[in-house]
């Protein structure tokens, strides 16, 4: 790979964790209005509160799914995400979504990989099996079972040398191209 790709992929991995690990807010903060630096008290009545929607499935997007922090740094580099078909140890999640984020004005194979999906307890099952067929590393955690590539054909490791790896939890799995890249997916269904 081009030194200088890698040294751009370096910089939006760092930046992207950067951002993570400072807590960037993911809305921007507004600053009060006239009226609401008025202490005269006003005789309109408060709206009724109404509860924020639940989030569905027809709702998750590649921004969505990633923190806004995320989405904000690799925009700002110039990438845009593509949905691509989320297959796991052959079982196809058509509920979820798989998105492939890079800069699709290079001609380049590099970018990031995010993914989530509700998954039934017996898709699980055959998801986790195929994927110890074709030679998937298994790991027990405290936040669900871990499946990672084997690191001898990663294309890409974090600092802890895991490359691609699934974390299936209770009725979901999620995906990035590293297991650290695991944190930067908040979509919780």
């Amino acid at each position: 790979m081009n030194s200088r790709i890698m040294s751009t992929t370096a910089g939006v991995v760092l930046l992207v964790a950067a951002l993570t690990a400072c807590g960037a807010p993911s809305e921007p903060r507004s600053s009060p209005s006239p009226e609401a630096a008025d202490p005269t008290p006003t005789a309109t009545a408060a709206p009724a509160a109404s509860p924020a929607p639940e989030p569905t499935a027809a709702s998750l997007t590649c921004e969505s799914m990633i923190s806004a922090g995320t989405v904000k740094a690799l925009t700002d580099a110039g990438w845009t995400a593509q949905p691509k078909d989320f297959i796991v140890g052959g079982v196809d999640l058509t509920e979820g979504m798989l998105c492939f984020w890079a800069d699709y004005n290079v001609a380049s194979d590099h970018g990031q990989l995010y993914g989530w999906a509700p998954v039934a307890e017996d898709a699980a099952a055959q998801a986790q099996s195929g994927l110890l067929a074709e030679g998937w590393k298994r790991e027990d955690g405290p936040d669900g079972v871990y499946y990672t590539e084997d690191p001898r054909y990663a294309m890409g490791t974090d600092e802890d040398g895991y490359g691609m790896t699934y974390l299936f939890g209770d009725g979901w799995v999620r995906f990035a191209d590293t297991r650290q890249g695991l944190i930067l997916i908040e979509w919780t269904g």
